[in-house]
């Protein structure tokens, strides 16, 4: 809203200094601040209203260090992050943005879900939440809608570079012409030489015209990727500040990707993809940033509040919907490998228990606990050592991802 307030004031009555507002960087360093006011001041008084309201978690017995002391916190304090994050993107967001749009849809549509799942935990006394089943149906509802945005809306275009090479004192050269914006399923393959895939590729079997059905491809794997990161990130909330720390360090990590693609001299000077409108997406997520930090105030060990499937789903999903959204969805493995880790502890966990109850009539487990954070807790390391060494390990990944950038 304001930036089109300052627009007008800066073209139309050509008011000093109202034309800063154009600019990314500008509009970012206020997202991150506005929102860090947010989350910290009016973050207190959310807290209070879910303790008078007696929204407190339910903790079952597992045998774990401390966790008795967790009883009677305030959960649901995922609204701390999407208020404090879509507050700033309201106000200094171009709303008309195609990947601005999505990010509020997904931001609302996944902490819908994660609300419901954490209101039927408390009021309803239900231990389990909302079904897997319905869950699963909201994460797959997401993914048709942004797969089908991406791959139909024509605002969503990559900047395809035509060259011809001509020959010159027998060195060949490269004269760069007119570069146009194309619709394109193409993303990015780290750690290789050409570096690039179409998915529209996969179905060249079909012969002439495959093009027009990539989306059966694509379609199929925004979904699988919503579902898998926004899990992820649900199974790594489990100790105090740890979801909300690494997913900081990664979605700053995503920042420097969406400002470089989107920009188009730091994309043809590091060599690639430009994506042309995708820098907006940079002050929404120096507004996500900002809202995880604040809450990391008050959520650090000991917590005076969690985040709920409120907060967890939504940050899953909103991962999944940048690294999609700026063509990184095929770095995710490494940038959001803590949360793979997490998801891969509980596949193995119960995938070895059911089989080897199976074959020996009796249970065996790999880990001491899943997800992998309580493993560590049950070897006794205390869960501020294993947040901390998690964030470590998380900015290591996002150095190594960001390297991706000049590395083929």
């Amino acid at each position: 809203m304001l930036y089109y307030l300052f627009e007008y004031l800066d073209k139309t009555l050509d008011v000093p200094g109202t034309g800063v507002f154009q600019y990314i960087t500008f509009r970012s360093a206020l997202a991150i601040m506005l929102s860090l006011l947010i989350s910290t001041v009016y973050g207190k008084k959310i807290i209070t209203f879910l303790r008078n309201q007696q929204v407190g978690e339910t903790v079952r017995e597992l045998g774990l260090e401390g966790q008795t002391q967790k009883a009677g916190t305030p959960t649901m304090g995922g609204l701390i992050i999407i208020i404090a994050t879509l507050i700033p993107v309201i106000l200094l967001t171009k709303l008309n943005n195609i990947y601005i749009i999505l990010l509020i849809v997904t931001t609302l549509w996944m902490g819908a879900i994660g609300f419901v799942d954490d209101y039927i935990k408390i009021f309803k006394k239900d231990k389990e939440g909302l079904k897997g089943i319905f869950k699963v149906i909201g994460q797959v509802g997401l993914g048709i809608i942004v797969g089908s945005v991406l791959y139909f809306h024509p605002g969503v275009t990559v900047r395809e570079k035509v060259s011809k090479s001509v020959g010159f004192n027998q060195i060949e050269n490269t004269i760069s012409v007119a570069p146009k914006e194309v619709k394109s399923t193409i993303t990015t393959i780290p750690f290789t030489k050409n570096n690039e895939l179409d998915y529209a590729l996969l179905l060249e079997w079909m012969g002439d015209g495959y093009e027009k059905w990539a989306w059966i491809i694509f379609i199929p794997v925004v979904i699988f990727i919503i579902t898998a990161v926004s899990n992820g990130a649900n199974l790594t909330d489990g100790i105090d500040g740890l979801a909300a720390g690494t997913s900081a360090i990664s979605v700053l990590a995503l920042g420097i990707f969406t400002f470089v693609s989107g920009n188009v001299i730091f994309s043809n000077y590091l060599n690639i993809m430009y994506i042309p409108n995708a820098g907006e997406m940079t002050v929404f997520i120096s507004a996500f940033v900002g809202s995880l930090i604040g809450f990391l105030w008050y959520n650090s060990y000991p917590a005076s509040v969690f985040m709920g499937d409120t907060g967890s789903l939504t940050i899953g999903g909103i991962i999944a919907v940048l690294a999609i959204s700026v063509r990184k969805e095929m770095l995710l493995p490494v940038l959001c490998a803590i949360f793979f880790a997490e998801n891969l502890s509980v596949i193995l966990q119960v995938s070895y228990f059911k089989y080897t109850k199976k074959r020996f009539g009796e249970g065996k487990r790999i880990f001491l606990m899943s997800p992998l954070h309580h493993h560590y807790q049950k070897k006794g390391y205390h869960e501020s050592k294993i947040v901390t060494r998690f964030w470590i390990v998380a900015i290591l990944l996002s150095i190594v991802s960001i390297v991706t950038l000049k590395l083929r």
